[in-house]
Order: C-alpha cells, then sequence, then structure tokens
C-alpha cells in the first residue's frame, strides 16, 4: 500500500469505534482523534456501503450537521406547518452517490436529455470530475473524497457514464490500492462480536 492509503487505514482502526447490527445493516460510528466524527452503514449480507457521512465541531464546540459523502439524505419531516416551507422542484437534477463494491457510482436523476449531450471528464488539477451538457442546461463539478484522503491521483481511463430513465449514471472504478484497504477494513468488521444489547466491540485488537 502507498504511504497514504497505509496511513489512512491506520487513522480508522485508531478511531474510537461504536458498532450496531440493526434492521440487516452494519452501522459503525468513528470518533477520531481531531474530534471529526464519520458514520457508516454496510449491508451485512453483501457488505456493500450504503452510506457515509460526517461532522465535526465548531471553534465553541458545538456539533455541526451531518454531511452526506455516501448515500441520500433523508428528507425533513413536515408537520402541521407544511405550508411556511418551500418545497424543492421535483423536477430538478438529483446528485447522489451510491457506491458498488469495486467503483464508486453516482447517480443525477431529472436529466432527460439524450446521452450524446453529456460529457464526463477529469480535470487532475483541480482533483475534481465535471459533468457538462452540450446544450449547456446542467454543470456539474464534484470530487472523490476516497481518493483525496489517500492521496491517489484521478485517472480519466476509470470514469464511464451511462444514461436511462432521465439519470445518468457514472461508474469510477476503484483503484486497486482502495480495494486491498476496503478488503483489509471488512476483515476487521466482519471479525467483530455482537454483545448481548446489540452493540459490538470494535477496538482493534
Amino acid at each position: 500500500m502507498k504511504m497514504a492509503v497505509q496511513q489512512w487505514l491506520e487513522s480508522l482502526r485508531a478511531a474510537k469505534k461504536t458498532c450496531i447490527l440493526q434492521d440487516g445493516r452494519r452501522k459503525v460510528h468513528y470518533l477520531f482523534s481531531d474530534g471529526k466524527e464519520m458514520a457508516e452503514e454496510y449491508d451485512q449480507k453483501t457488505h456493500e456501503l450504503l452510506g457515509r457521512k460526517w461532522r465535526q465541531k465548531s471553534a465553541l464546540g458545538a456539533y455541526g450537521q451531518w454531511q452526506i459523502e455516501v448515500g441520500e439524505a433523508v428528507p425533513p419531516i413536515v408537520g402541521v406547518l407544511q405550508q411556511d416551507f418551500l418545497k424543492e422542484n421535483s423536477s430538478n437534477p438529483v446528485f447522489m452517490r451510491k457506491d458498488t463494491k469495486t467503483s464508486f457510482q453516482w447517480r443525477i436523476r431529472n436529466l432527460p436529455y439524450p446521452k450524446e449531450v453529456y460529457s464526463v471528464t477529469v480535470d487532475k488539477k483541480e482533483r475534481s470530475c465535471i459533468v457538462r451538457t452540450s446544450n449547456k442546461k446542467y454543470y456539474k463539478k464534484f470530487s472523490i473524497p476516497d481518493l483525496d484522503r489517500c492521496q491517489l491521483d484521478l485517472d480519466e481511463s476509470s470514469l464511464s457514464f451511462a444514461h436511462a430513465n432521465n439519470t445518468l449514471i457514472i461508474t469510477y472504478q476503484k483503484p486497486k490500492e482502495l480495494l486491498a484497504l476496503e478488503e483489509e477494513l471488512q476483515k476487521e468488521l466482519k471479525s467483530m462480536k455482537s454483545t448481548s444489547d446489540g452493540d459490538v466491540d470494535c477496538k482493534t485488537q
């Protein structure tokens, strides 16, 4: 493994971890030495990552909002004051990330244009992927935090996209270094033993 990849794996191992098996999901909460928190959810059978979010304390010590990295944000519950809420236009494009075991994957819903209108490229200098349409109707620039954390370069040959049912599906094949890291992490998660109250001891021995 490259040095930065190994350092990220070691920081995951060193973090204070709490785990719960619930509703067919393995929920893992990480508290890092710098105070940042990461929460992940895995499918208990397939071990695929279903969600990941982050939060950290402000300068005054208060926790900020969770920031979604993988998965879809749960819409807020709207009660009797529904008329006071501005509802987002349901036809607006919706961007979300949903990974597979071997690739990072993003879905952009509500994009009705044919596939030939889109281009998806890599900007290595900005460490970003860029989605453009030739009709100038949509533009999106996004990074891959997993590669940033491990200081791995973007490779345009790993990037592909498809379009179906008004949804643009962008796929980036995970580099071998990250696949190896995830395999190591899954070995540790699978070895955890549940306690009677449903919690799991996640501390690396």
